[in-house]
């Protein structure tokens, strides 16, 4: 069977929380990188809305400049079910680029 591989890149992201990724079904998210692009640490947060409730995967981490932060590491996956938002905020304008990586549903 093949995977259906999907990636999702945002620039510039800042003070407004920012919807990477919408689950359209049982998905995995394989991957998310996030860099701070500026000259001056910055403070990020990475979570999943639930339809209800916001579960964070990461909450208020600093990222120095110029650096990033791997928010699943180590082979870690996690499944979002159809409805399910992955959404990122910085404490700083303008300061985050976004790299999601996810599989999508498995076909035949």
């Amino acid at each position: 069977m093949a995977q259906n591989f999907r990636r999702y890149t945002f620039n510039n992201i800042g003070t407004s929380a920012e919807t990477l990724f919408t689950a359209d079904s049982f998905d995995t998210v394989v991957g998310i990188s996030v860099a701070n692009v500026t000259a001056s640490a910055v403070v990020a947060s990475v979570y999943i809305n639930d339809g209800a409730n916001d579960i964070y995967l990461i909450k208020d981490a600093p990222i120095p400049a110029g650096s990033s932060l791997q928010v699943l590491d180590g082979g870690a996956k996690f499944v979002v079910q159809s409805g399910d938002a992955l959404k990122v905020i910085s404490d700083t304008a303008s300061s985050l680029d976004v790299w999601v990586s996810t599989v999508d549903a498995i076909s035949s």
